[in-house]
């Protein structure tokens, strides 16, 4: 089970019409944000700069549509085999571009915890970057 220091928890869902060329994206972006704090206390670093490292936790429920009845709907998520190969894509993007990314377990209840040093979120969506 992974376990990271200073870095990123990364909640990855993987829709149905999700790519490697997707995946890409959002590695590339997630390695390059600018959103650690710099000495002057200016949002300025990327996750190498504070030498930060991922935690990638595969998160099929944020595919979960409640915008009709009372259980939500997964119909949008990827099938677990294509999940998973793009999850393990990403997973290794992030190894590819030199940061230390560490995994939950694919498709098994997890407790993560989290110490939000913040707070900071933000989604990202590969969807909307084409």
């Amino acid at each position: 089970m992974g376990e990271i220091d200073r870095g990123l928890l990364v909640l990855v869902g993987i829709g149905s019409a999700d790519t490697e060329s997707g995946a890409d994206y959002l590695a590339d972006k997630i390695a390059g944000l600018r959103i650690f704090e710099d000495a002057q206390g200016k949002m300025n670093l990327s996750l190498a700069g504070v030498g930060g490292s991922v935690l990638a936790v595969s998160q099929f429920t944020l595919y979960g549509d409640v915008r009709h009845g009372r259980r939500p709907s997964f119909d949008d998520a990827a099938p677990p085999e294509k999940a998973r190969v793009l999850y393990e894509y990403f997973v290794e993007r992030i190894r590819a571009a030199g940061l230390r990314c560490e995994t939950g377990r694919f498709q098994e209840m997890m407790q993560v915890e989290l110490v939000n040093d913040g707070p900071v979120t933000i989604l990202l969506d590969s969807s909307k970057a084409f």
